[in-house]
């Protein structure tokens, strides 16, 4: 494992406990070090103590000279190997440890207990699995040279041959193991990292499209009320002001007209910015709005305008708010574009419902004999946001038109 490697098993300590992939988190490598340094006190003290106590007079001196120095190597590179994983402070203090158990096995097999303390600790200390097992190898062998000389010499120590073998297999499995977790925790903390970045630009792009969604909505509120008002004002008061000098009136007629949709015009922007709907439905059913609507459309147009509603046969068509300003909306749009470009002279809105179970759908019809036009060109702003808004609520928009031969636009939305 590289320096990369010891920034992996960094990011892996710092990953917030629960999360599922820290296998050493701060706090349990905190209890892990504490641990340790609580084995090598109890250990090194039990040590410490047999050569004491013992009947060692001729190799007493060198093992208390080994134990010590292990001590001190411990006490002043150990802690900061422990945390750092530096490969210089880690070398000198596994040097260290391999010399000391090379003394112990050779003065004193006996004390080779204190391996069950060595192996752990190189796995503490080593950033790869390559480099713990060259340690624990060098410890092996270091051990193994006492009891091995002892062996053939005729004696038989407490710690041979065959517990040398079984505890280099015992740390060798130790040390994949604890790497294997260690390297399989990095990259689950790798992919943790990347799901939250996924996560927070999937959140910046939704909050971008939310933005962008709501200017289309805005956009198709204001072409919808309070351009359709401006333009009305315009056409009124040009119309009064050509009448003006002859016909007075027609002027105040048209000029009262003017005053009807700008007030309009004001509630439309008031309940735009509270709520975004139509003014019209404040205080007035559907089949209501749409009268005033093409009664308001005659008047300032001049056009013969009429609600037709005998396909409900009396009945109000049951559907939400968001229905009915779809429906309203359609009409709006539809006559708007009677007057700018149809050069009609009669107009009819057409309420229905038609179709059964699921396929039935309530319908506003705007139809003109006005001079028509192909409706394969590419559409306004208006029917494309007025096709956007009944997508919204499951609705449709169709229109039908031919040069000469007058429009019919028709919005549906689904009955309920």
């Amino acid at each position: 494992m590289t320096s990369s490697g010891s920034a992996d098993r960094s990011a892996v300590v710092s990953l917030p406990a629960g999360d599922g992939g820290a296998p050493l988190s701060d706090g349990a490598r905190r209890t892990s070090v504490l641990a340790l340094h609580a084995a090598f006190a109890v250990m090194l003290g039990v040590a410490t103590a047999i050569v004491v106590l013992g009947d060692l007079d001729g190799s007493r001196p060198l093992l208390l000279t080994a134990l010590a120095v292990w001590v001190l190597a411990y006490v002043a590179i150990g802690p900061l190997g422990l945390t750092d994983w530096r490969s210089d402070t880690a070398s000198g203090y596994l040097a260290v440890l391999v010399v000391v158990v090379g003394v112990i096995a050779w003065q004193q097999p006996s004390l080779l207990f204190l391996m069950f303390l060595a192996y752990p600790q190189v796995w503490f200390f080593v950033r790869s699995v390559r480099t713990g097992a060259l340690w624990t190898l060098a410890l092996a062998m270091a051990a193994a040279a006492g009891p091995t000389v002892a062996y053939a010499q005729g004696d038989e120590p407490l710690w041979g041959p065959g517990q040398t073998l079984v505890g280099l297999v015992f740390s060798l499995a130790m040390g994949w193991w604890v790497f294997r977790v260690l390297d399989e925790s990095a990259e689950r903390a790798a992919l943790i990292r990347e799901l939250e970045s996924t996560r927070a630009e999937l959140a910046a792009l939704h909050h971008e499209q939310g933005i962008v969604a709501e200017r289309e909505r805005l956009a198709r509120e204001v072409h919808d009320t309070l351009a359709q008002g401006y333009t009305s004002i315009v056409v009124l008061a040009q119309t009064a002001a050509a009448a003006l000098p002859g016909d007075p009136d027609v002027t105040a007629e048209r000029l009262a007209v003017i005053e009807d949709v700008a007030r309009e015009n004001l509630a439309e922007a008031r309940a735009m910015v509270a709520a975004f709907a139509p003014v019209a439905l404040d205080s007035a059913t559907l089949v209501e709005a749409l009268e005033r609507l093409a009664e308001r459309f005659g008047r300032e147009t001049g056009i013969v305008t009429r609600v037709d509603t005998g396909a409900l046969g009396g009945a109000e068509p049951a559907l939400s708010r968001a229905e009915e300003i779809v429906l309203l909306r359609g009409a709006q749009e539809a006559l708007a574009n009677v007057r700018r470009h149809a050069a009609a002279s009669a107009v009819v809105l057409r309420v229905s419902r038609v179709g059964a179970g699921e396929d039935e759908h309530v319908s506003v019809h705007v139809e003109d004999d006005g001079v028509g036009f192909d409706p394969t060109t590419s559409a306004g702003v208006g029917l494309a946001g007025l096709r956007d808004r009944a997508e919204e609520v499951g609705g449709a928009v169709d229109v039908s038109s031919a040069p000469g031969e007058g429009t019919r636009v028709t919005v549906r939305v689904p009955a309920r």
